[in-house]
């Protein structure tokens, strides 16, 4: 059972990898026709500063029913964690009011709603790219 657990989160985030790269290369997941696209090729913004006040409320750990977590410091930079492999490392970006888009590669994506996270009205961290919630680990 642990095994699955860990092959479904794996096939999660290779899969939620491969959806943020089609986008970011102007893919549409509907498949080609084999003409040349006439649309230019979007690039990732740099990531911009992040405010401690922007991200406070992310910092800290968010722990999974799967056992996975994401951590978030106080200058937004952040990890997300399963079983001892790191599956995504990067910047929260402030994206309105309790909602934060994630960095990808290193650059803003600055679109991918799935990308990212918001609190929601009982206070748990919901990242959009599975739908699951996290709630935050208590201060030791």
């Amino acid at each position: 059972m642990r095994l699955r657990a860990r092959s479904v989160s794996s096939l999660a985030a290779t899969a939620l990898a491969a959806a943020l790269a089609l986008t970011a290369c102007g893919g549409s997941g509907h498949g080609s026709s084999g003409a040349a696209s006439t649309a230019p090729t979007p690039t990732l913004a740099p990531v911009p500063a992040v405010k401690a006040a922007d991200v406070r409320v992310l910092v800290g750990r968010w722990i999974g029913e799967r056992k996975d977590y994401f951590e978030f410091k106080a200058d937004g930079s952040g990890v997300w964690k399963q079983g001892g492999q790191t599956l995504w490392t990067g910047q929260a970006i402030p994206d309105g009011k309790n909602k934060y888009r994630f960095s990808w590669q290193g650059k803003d994506p600055q679109s991918g709603s799935y990308w990212g996270a918001t609190i929601d009205a009982k206070g748990r961290l919901v990242f959009a790219g599975t739908n699951q919630t996290y709630s935050k680990a208590k201060r030791k």
